[in-house]
């Protein structure tokens, strides 16, 4: 439990250095991202191109974890996701729930208002 917990923190704190290769490694080889407000991410190479999409315009990202709980190999975060790109910037409130499998991450679905993400990348 306390081993997925410190995977965790790192794995938020990894966001900083915005590099979807070393982020995508702490999935399992068929680890699934799945950003709620849209459709699941299915294996490590596709979370890996998804994450360098999604962040080619961010110039700036830091998480700021609020709390942080582990049962098993379950891992729930609250975290404020302070982030910086080419067209707005966004305070993202979310809520993230990992499953871990051997070490890594399995399964990472994360909870947050798309609306207040769009609305802030309008510019």
């Amino acid at each position: 439990m306390a081993d997925n917990e410190r995977i965790i923190r790192d794995f938020i704190a990894a966001w900083s250095r915005m590099d979807a290769s070393e982020l995508a490694g702490y999935f399992t080889e068929e680890g699934c991202y799945y950003n709620m407000p849209t459709q699941p991410v299915k294996g490590r190479a596709n979370v890996e191109a998804f994450i360098a999409g999604f962040t080619s315009n961010w110039t700036e990202t830091t998480w700021e974890l609020r709390n942080i709980a582990a049962v098993g190999d379950i891992v729930y975060t609250e975290r404020l996701d302070r982030t910086r790109t080419k067209v707005g910037n966004v305070d993202l409130p979310c809520f993230g729930v990992f499953e871990m499998q051997d070490g890594k991450i399995r399964e990472w679905r994360d909870y947050f208002d798309l609306g207040t993400f769009m609305n802030a990348m309008k510019g």
